[in-house]
């Protein structure tokens, strides 16, 4: 979460105010008829299973997000750092059902006319996609009612993330738009304070300095704890988590840093940790089961700014059955369960 200023100041100029009634392009809301306690999590043994949205990879299976890391040296930080991120605290699970508008919203689709964005704030890190006929240089395929983190009524200075894969080039080529704090179209430009292109055909990361929809510069979509990938059994990729006090640092393949605390004992973006091996999970099954396994195979990643040990998950109405068995089992896991792992070294200072 980070603190929009210059933009509110703004909105009126660019027309902004209620959006075009939303199509939900994401996959379907419907009764799998599969109880969600009915099954076990496959075992995650190093499987290199690309996951997949809507027909499209969500980066190769090489890249960071989609990395085991179960048998990966600690971090010789890990005790330092979790001693400093509250560890009595439980991990809170941050998503539910869009008709409530809890969770972060994802849309896919294709043939979208491109829209031009004005970004206020951070253009010079937002990417560029140039516009036909010399219309500006922030041109984006994404459809003018795509939904917006918090729907139409969220306060124009929330997060507001929106996220569309284009799915154009599937299964291996397709591109991921995420767009911070968009506001409700009217009328081009779009107006909201970061854009980032995704190739999901390819591991280059941000150049280092460089923010993204998240403060660490990374993937919002590929942190996501999706509801598709829970029911079916199986989270094969780390998991996006916030922190509200964090380290003027990053790690790789974090790219941008939101703090001015040069503490060594405050975590850093783009830290990853895992639930130790040790945690016993025998008591559990369904949707938390495969959450929890995710989580000491994959781990979760520090991505943003925000209340402590939060989990961010999508905005899906399936969800609703699910989440009173997933809170309860979540409210058993804290910060002290988990271990930081050593994914590369701290980058500071970057101009």
């Amino acid at each position: 979460m980070r603190t929009i200023s210059t933009l509110c100041a703004l909105l009126a100029m660019a027309g902004c105010g209620t959006s075009a009634t939303t199509n939900d392009t994401s996959p379907p809301h419907e009764d799998t008829g599969v109880p969600h306690d009915a099954f076990t999590p496959p075992a995650l043994d190093g499987s290199t299973t690309v996951p997949s949205l809507m027909g499209c990879q969500i980066f190769p299976a090489d890249n960071a997000w989609n990395q085991d890391v179960s048998a990966m040296p600690l971090s010789p930080m890990s005790s330092t750092y979790i001693a400093a991120m509250h560890p009595t605290t439980h991990l809170h699970p941050d998503w539910g059902a869009w008709s409530d508008h809890y969770g972060i919203p994802w849309q896919a689709g294709s043939g979208a006319a491109p829209v031009s964005f004005m970004f206020v704030g951070s253009t010079d890190e937002s990417d560029p996609r140039p516009c036909a006929a010399g219309g500006g240089n922030f041109c984006y395929p994404i459809p003018t009612d795509a939904h917006v983190e918090g729907g139409p009524a969220a306060d124009s200075g929330s997060d507001r993330h929106l996220l569309y894969v284009d799915t154009t080039g599937a299964p291996s080529h397709c591109t991921l738009f995420e767009v911070y704090n968009a506001q409700n179209f009217t009328t081009a430009p779009w107006v909201a304070s970061n854009g980032a292109i995704f190739d999901l055909g390819s591991n280059t990361l941000r150049p280092d300095g460089w923010t993204s929809s998240d403060a660490a510069g990374l993937s919002v979509l590929a942190g996501l704890v999706r509801v598709d990938e829970v029911l079916a059994g199986a989270i094969r990729h780390a998991v996006r988590f916030t922190m509200n006090r964090t380290q003027h640092a990053f790690i790789h393949p974090a790219t941008h840093y939101a703090s001015s605390s040069t503490s060594a004992s405050d975590p850093p973006m783009g830290l990853r940790l895992r639930l130790r091996a040790s945690f016993d999970t025998s008591a559990y099954t369904g949707p938390a089961l495969v959450i929890l396994t995710a989580m000491q195979h994959y781990g979760i990643i520090l991505a943003d700014n925000g209340s402590d040990w939060f989990v961010t998950g999508d905005s899906d109405d399936r969800w609703t059955p699910l989440m009173d068995d997933i809170i309860a089992a979540l409210r058993n896991v804290t910060g002290g369960d988990f271990e930081v792992v050593d994914t590369g070294p701290l980058v500071t200072n970057v101009p």
